[in-house]
């Protein structure tokens, strides 16, 4: 194998994972998990102009020089990519996320040439499951007619109510976007088109009561809720958290949705980050990469047919998703074996010093990569959000525990 050097201005710098030294890896024994899911930026620009979002709003302002929409050629590359890899490593399944910006921009029939040009290409021994991330301002029937055919499943991003959702999620005119989004998930989850329906994202702000945020999700019975912490780091500290303050404001809101999710008489939804960590906590791998150690096993193309890492690192600096690799001439493969890939895939060996002698290292993970980011020491830190997710998962722990302590008692009298 041959190991590809890393890019980018932060690593050129001497910042971790920079100086990750893969080929001792191989040598030790260690081999890279081969990509599973493929994010397709299928259009650069988004019609809302959200003030929190990684893409947009933050460090890395590359979306300028993309172009808008991915060229037919391009997809034509990028699908054969995806089958080379998938079959290169025995793969008999790989899922496709259609996204932007807003993905949705890009059309019905450049949508439907992306999905079918894929499905050809990995035809007839790997299945290939897409899903598109929209912000939902133009789900239309048109739109769900061009899902249910193709078997596309649908997930939105909502903020709570209206007041919660428009105070961050806005049109470039300032008007807020709930209402349109409201009338995209209504016929999203029309019957005829519910089975689509993947979920919701929720990016979470402190002034926006959980109790209050999580019920109007509920409104419209999601399968499952993904709320996700604002994108910042060490430097960029995200709102309401001031690097090396104790104190848990986002773990204290995420514990309010958990007593109300967890003790709710019949289970209303599933909410990934706490069914993710009830699964760490019994023993299992985690199958996200917000928390746990398992591999990170994502890869991204830009419009461009850039390969690029996982896309929330743009909120760390510039050029920090870069890898130099194209889709023209480089296979998924060889991004595998870049420092800055492998590190997302090593476990506790990418864990910082302070982490690794923490007994929730196992759970928490380290946090999400992203929000690890400090300049001069890179990713190897703890995430910036280290004391919230102390506090969230020692509760769920001890919820947990509990009802179990209970539940064998229960039996041993019976």
């Amino acid at each position: 194998m041959t190991v590809v050097g890393a890019a980018g201005a932060a690593d050129a710098a001497g910042e971790w994972p920079a100086d990750l030294d893969v080929q001792a890896l191989l040598e030790s024994g260690w081999r890279p998990t081969p990509f599973q899911q493929f994010v397709l930026k299928i259009h650069s620009r988004c019609n809302l102009a959200c003030d929190y979002c990684y893409m947009y709003e933050m460090a890395d302002q590359s979306w300028r020089r993309q172009p808008r929409r991915m060229a037919r050629p391009t997809i034509d590359r990028v699908a054969r990519r995806i089958a080379e890899h998938a079959r290169a490593n025995g793969l008999s399944r790989v899922e496709v996320i259609l996204h932007g910006g807003e993905p949705l921009l890009a059309g019905v029939e450049h949508l439907r040439y992306a999905v079918e040009t894929v499905r050809t290409a990995t035809a007839p021994d790997v299945e290939a499951l897409f899903h598109v991330q929209t912000n939902g301002v133009l789900l239309d029937r048109v739109f769900l007619e061009l899902f249910d055919e193709l078997d596309v499943h649908v997930s939105v991003s909502v903020d709570g109510d209206e007041e919660g959702h428009d105070r961050h999620r806005r049109r470039r005119d300032g008007q807020g976007s709930h209402a349109a989004v409201t009338t995209g998930l209504r016929k999203l989850t029309d019957p005829a088109h519910r089975r689509l329906f993947s979920g919701l994202l929720s990016t979470i702000d402190l002034a926006n009561d959980p109790i209050a945020t999580y019920e109007a999700l509920l409104k419209f019975e999601p399968p499952a809720i993904d709320f996700l912490l604002p994108h910042g780091n060490w430097d960029t500290p995200p709102p309401g958290r001031t690097p090396d303050f104790p104190g848990t404001p986002y773990g204290d809101w995420l514990i309010e949705v958990f007593d109300r999710w967890y003790r709710a008489p019949v289970r209303e939804t599933r909410v990934r980050l706490f069914t993710e960590i009830i699964r760490l906590l019994v023993g299992r791998p985690s199958q996200s990469e917000a928390v746990g150690l398992s591999p990170v096993v994502v890869a991204v193309v830009e419009t461009d047919g850039g390969i690029e890492q996982v896309d929330t690192l743009k909120s760390a600096y510039a050029g920090a998703t870069v890898t130099s690799l194209h889709v023209a001439r480089d296979s998924f493969d060889s991004a595998l074996l870049l420092p800055r890939i492998a590190a997302r895939q090593i476990g506790h060996r990418a864990l910082s010093v302070p982490c690794r002698s923490c007994t929730l290292q196992r759970v928490c993970g380290g946090g999400l990569y992203t929000h690890r980011y400090r300049s001069g020491s890179g990713f190897a830190n703890p995430s910036v959000y280290c004391p919230d997710l102390f506090r969230l998962i020692t509760h769920i722990q001890r919820t947990v525990a509990k009802d179990m302590t209970a539940l064998r008692r229960s039996r041993q009298r019976t």
